[in-house]
């Protein structure tokens, strides 16, 4: 198998820099990839280090499932 496990994570965290970027760092505008990260993180079980980041992220956003 590939060495996709070492970091699994790691695209959708890149993807969340290149979107903050683009929109003066406010999470609120890049949800979807927030969400992606997320997604990614509870597949695997929040073992990638690119996990730590997304609950801090997920804490400045509104909720949104309540």
């Amino acid at each position: 198998m590939a060495q996709a496990s070492k970091e699994p994570c790691k695209k959708e965290a890149c993807d969340i820099q290149a979107c903050l970027s683009k929109n003066n760092f406010l999470p609120q505008k890049c949800l979807k990839v927030i969400e992606n990260l997320q997604s990614c993180c509870e597949k695997c079980d929040y073992k990638s280090t690119h996990c730590a980041s997304v609950s801090g992220l997920l804490k400045q956003m509104p909720k949104i499932d309540e």
